[in-house]
């Protein structure tokens, strides 16, 4: 009975310009919910964030307050909730105010007969920087050919998830802005019941943390990295086609114009074969383990 119904986890970097205004709005949106614990984790911020969250502390029960001497990521402050966890439930969501929290208590309804319920960004009211449009239009249609579904926001802030679920891959969960887009994939590829619930998307209170081409690069490098490890054979098949058609493409020129196998189609018959085999042995790999 004293079990909280679900566990609502905000990471936290220097937002003593929002961190108030989000906590006070929560309490608002749940205060029909008796049982239920919020976790903020101050993930080294250097500000006045966690004098703000000290005195709010005195004021409510539900809130728990776990700080990171150093600043170690948005993927580590989530990981480090999920860890002191106690609900079923887990509940993540931004301290900036871009996500409409409001919309909680719904997405908790709808998760008891799912894995995870995403708020996509899709609604109507959306404000999302032109500059991050190109390079997450292009990600999120790698990461859905990658799982073989569509995938309408991958790494949106506001969500619930099954903890249990969550912690089977907290191995491979990165400590960056990549951990949702991580378990987004990882749960998709691994056919867990994953629904995308339109919400909107506000401007945040005070600078935003994302530096677009560098995270652009580490959202690159993950997608394909966990594709290998979780759909070796989505990875690697557009490689060997392209190596494949090279080769028949060289073959045909060598055997009619040259009259001579030219040692560059020999090299494109070693990379496809050699392409063909890792990605098969990976993928026995993936079955074998499960």
């Amino acid at each position: 009975m004293n079990q909280p119904l679900f566990t609502l986890i905000i990471p936290c970097f220097n937002e003593e310009n929002a961190i108030e205004t989000t906590i006070n709005q929560l309490r608002d949106h749940l205060k029909t919910v008796s049982h239920y614990e919020l976790i903020v984790v101050n993930d080294g911020s250097t500000d006045k964030t966690i004098d703000i969250l000290q005195k709010l502390k005195k004021n409510d029960d539900h809130l728990q307050i776990v700080t990171h001497e150093r600043n170690q990521g948005y993927g580590a402050a989530l990981k480090t909730g999920i860890r002191r966890a106690k609900a079923p439930w887990i509940v993540i969501t931004d301290a900036d105010g871009t996500y409409p929290n409001q919309r909680i208590p719904e997405l908790i309804e709808l998760a008891q007969n799912a894995d995870m319920v995403i708020g996509a960004r899709i609604a109507e009211n959306v404000t999302y920087p032109f500059i991050r449009k190109i390079p997450k239009w292009f990600l999120s249609h790698y990461a859905s050919w990658i799982a073989g579904c569509k995938i309408p926001d991958m790494n949106s802030g506001l969500r619930i998830f099954r903890r249990t679920i969550a912690e089977k891959f907290l191995n491979i969960l990165p400590n960056g802005f990549s951990f949702t887009t991580t378990i987004t994939l990882a749960m998709l590829i691994n056919h867990y019941d994953v629904r995308f619930v339109p919400v909107e998307y506000y401007a945040r209170i005070g600078h935003s943390k994302i530096k677009p081409l560098q995270d652009t690069l580490n959202f690159v490098q993950l997608i394909i990295r966990t594709g290998i490890y979780f759909a070796p054979l989505r990875v690697f098949m557009p490689l060997v086609i392209i190596f494949s058609l090279a080769f028949l493409g060289t073959l045909s020129y060598d055997i009619f114009v040259l009259r001579d196998i030219t040692d560059k189609t020999l090299i494109l018959l070693m990379f496809s074969m050699n392409t063909t085999l890792f990605a098969l042995l990976a993928d026995m790999i993936d079955k074998r383990n499960g």
